[in-house]
C-alpha cells in the first residue's frame, strides 16, 4: 500500500469521550488519507470500473450544550476507485462553511439536533429549522460528473472531486440555487436523461418547493408545493414522467412551534399524503392520494404500470417508538435510529391516476433499510433491492438482503459479530446484460481486528459473501449513505495513467 497523509482536523473531542455515537463503531476520523495499490484479498473483478463513495457523520467537536446526536458530526466522504484490477482509497473532509468556521474557532459553535437552536453561538445557519450548522453529512450522489454531499435536513450542495475528494465549492446552478431554503437530503438522478430532481421544505408557506436541474447543471423548474403546514419529509422518487413528494403525518407540533421550539410526533390520525406531478409541472398540477399513515424515511423506486404508479419504499410499523424506560440513556435518546424499534419494512404502494384509489402490500416480514437498486433502473420497473439489517437498538448495519419482489425470495449475508457495514450500492460490471449482472459494494468496520475493509459481492450470489475484501488504511467511522459511479461518468478517468492520478474537475 502507498499510503500518504494529507491532513488532519482539529479535534476537541474529550480524550475519555462515553458517547456511543462517537466511540466504538462511530469513532471519528481526524487523519486524511491517500492510499493506492491498495491490499487485495481474493481476486478483484477487472469488469468492475468506477468508485463507490460513501459519506458520514464524523464529529471532531463535543455539542455545543452537551446533547451531541450522530446528525450533528461534518461530513467526511471515503472513495475507493476500482480500475483494472486495481483499488485506490481517499478520505476527506467536506469542508462546509461551517467545518471552515469551527475549525478556526476550536469549539461547536451552533447547537445540535438534539439542543435549543436559540442557543447557538452564531445566529446564522441552514436547515428547515435555521440556527444549525450544515454539516453535508447525509447523502452523496453524482451529477455531471461532480460528487455532491447533502444535509439531513435542508442545505447547501457541497461539490467534490469524485476522485481527489477535494471540496470544489458550493452549487451554484447558474446564479439560481435556492439559498434561502438549500436543497433537502435526497436530491435524485435520472441516469437517462441526465436531470436531478430535489425538493426543499421550511417552516413558512407554501412549506415545499420543488425542481429541475439539467444536464449542464442549470436550474431549469422550481414551483411552489402548498402543503397543510411545516413538514418533515426526507426523500423522494420519481418514474419517466412523474415526481413523487410526500406528506407525511410526523411533523413538528404546530403550538411548540409558535413557542419557538420544534418537538416532532407522529399524528396518527392523519394518512400519508403522496402527491404526484409531471416531473416539469407546476405546483397546481400536483395529484395527492391518501395512504395509511405512517413515516417513510427512505424510497427504493418508482415506475409508472398502466394507469399506476408503483411507489417502493420502507414503511414504518412504529414512527414514535415509545419510551419504554429501558436500556441507557442515549439508547432511550436515540431510539428513532434503530430499524427494529421503528419496524421498517420494504412496502409497495400503488396510485391509480385514474380513480385516485391507493392500495398497498407488505413485500418482506424482514426488517430491512437504506435500499438501493441499479443505477440502471431508477424510475423504470425493477425486481431487486439490496437493503441493510440493523443491530436491534443501535443505528448500525450488521448485514445485507437482496430482495426479489417478483418471487418474494430473500437472500441475506451476515457480516459477522461486532462488524458493521454501509449502505450498498449495486454497480452494473461493463458490459452488464442483467438487472442483477454486476457486484455489490460497501465499506465495514470490524471492531474484532480494529479495522475496515471494502468488501466486494457478486450481485447475483450474495450468500457465497465477499468475492473481494480490500484492505483500508484506517478503520472508518460507521456511515450510512453512498453512490456508485461508473469510470464512464467520470471527467478524466482514462485520460491518465492511473485514475488515482487523474484530474477529474
Amino acid at each position: 500500500m502507498d499510503l500518504e497523509i494529507l491532513g488532519r482536523a482539529l479535534s476537541t473531542l474529550p480524550a475519555d469521550d462515553d458517547h456511543p455515537y462517537r466511540t466504538g463503531p462511530w469513532r471519528p476520523q481526524t487523519t486524511e488519507h491517500r492510499a493506492d495499490d491498495l491490499e487485495i484479498i481474493g481476486d478483484l473483478p477487472t469488469d468492475l470500473d468506477g468508485v463507490y463513495i460513501r459519506n458520514t457523520e464524523n464529529p471532531v467537536h463535543p455539542a455545543q450544550q452537551g446533547r451531541y446526536h450522530p446528525f450533528d458530526g461534518d461530513g467526511m466522504v471515503h472513495v475507493v476507485g476500482f480500475r483494472d484490477g486495481k483499488a485506490f482509497y481517499r478520505n476527506r473532509f467536506v469542508r462546509t462553511d461551517g467545518f471552515v468556521a469551527e475549525q478556526e474557532a476550536g469549539r461547536a459553535l451552533w447547537a445540535g439536533i438534539a439542543e435549543n437552536p436559540v442557543k447557538s453561538e452564531r445566529t446564522d445557519g441552514w436547515g428547515a429549522r435555521g440556527r444549525m450548522k450544515d454539516g453535508s453529512s447525509t447523502d452523496v450522489t453524482v451529477h455531471n460528473g461532480v460528487a455532491l454531499t447533502s444535509f439531513w435536513q435542508c442545505g447547501d450542495l457541497y461539490r467534490v472531486d469524485p476522485m481527489s475528494l477535494e471540496t470544489l465549492g458550493k452549487a451554484e446552478w447558474g446564479g439560481d440555487f435556492p439559498s434561502n431554503l438549500g436543497v433537502s437530503a435526497h436530491p435524485k438522478v435520472d441516469h437517462r436523461t441526465g436531470e436531478m430532481l430535489f425538493f426543499n421544505y421550511g417552516t413558512d408557506a407554501p412549506y415545499m418547493h420543488y425542481g429541475v436541474v439539467d444536464s449542464s447543471d442549470k436550474l431549469v423548474h422550481y414551483t411552489d408545493i402548498e402543503l397543510p403546514g411545516p413538514r418533515l419529509p426526507h426523500d423522494m422518487a420519481f418514474t419517466e414522467n412523474y415526481s413523487i413528494l410526500n406528506d407525511c403525518p410526523l411533523f413538528w407540533l404546530p403550538e411548540a412551534l409558535a413557542a419557538g421550539k420544534y418537538v416532532s410526533r407522529f399524528h396518527p390520525d392523519l394518512p400519508m399524503r403522496l402527491g404526484v406531478l409531471p416531473r416539469r409541472g407546476g405546483g397546481n398540477e400536483i395529484m395527492w392520494f391518501d395512504a395509511a399513515p405512517t413515516y417513510v424515511l427512505h424510497w427504493t423506486n418508482a415506475y409508472e404500470d398502466g394507469e399506476e404508479i408503483v411507489l417502493e419504499g420502507f414503511h414504518q410499523e412504529t414512527p414514535e417508538p415509545e419510551d419504554t424506560g429501558d436500556g441507557s440513556l442515549y439508547q432511550r435518546m436515540f431510539r428513532f435510529l434503530a430499524l427494529d424499534r421503528m419496524g421498517t419494512h420494504l412496502h409497495r404502494w400503488r396510485l391509480n391516476l385514474r380513480t385516485g384509489g391507493v392500495t398497498e402490500e407488505r413485500l418482506s416480514e424482514r426488517i430491512t433499510e437504506f435500499g438501493m437498486i441499479s443505477p440502471a433502473h431508477t424510475g423504470v420497473p425493477h425486481r431487486y433491492t439490496y437493503a441493510a439489517t440493523g443491530l436491534p437498538g443501535w443505528f448500525l448495519f450488521d448485514g445485507l438482503v437482496k430482495h426479489d419482489s417478483l418471487t418474494g425470495v430473500e437472500e441475506r449475508y451476515p457480516l459477522g459479530e461486532g462488524v458493521f457495514g454501509s449502505e450498498t450500492v449495486m454497480a452494473p460490471r461493463i458490459g452488464s446484460a442483467g438487472e442483477d449482472d454486476g457486484y455489490l459494494v460497501t465499506m465495514t468496520v470490524d471492531m474484532n481486528r480494529d479495522l475496515s475493509e471494502c468488501l466486494v459481492f457478486d450481485a447475483q450470489r450474495l450468500a457465497d459473501g465477499p468475492v473481494t475484501r480490500i484492505r483500508l488504511p484506517e478503520r472508518v467511522s460507521s456511515g450510512t449513505h453512498s453512490t456508485w459511479a461508473s469510470g464512464a461518468e467520470i471527467p478524466g478517468w482514462r485520460t491518465a495513467d492511473r485514475p488515482e492520478d487523474a484530474v477529474g474537475l
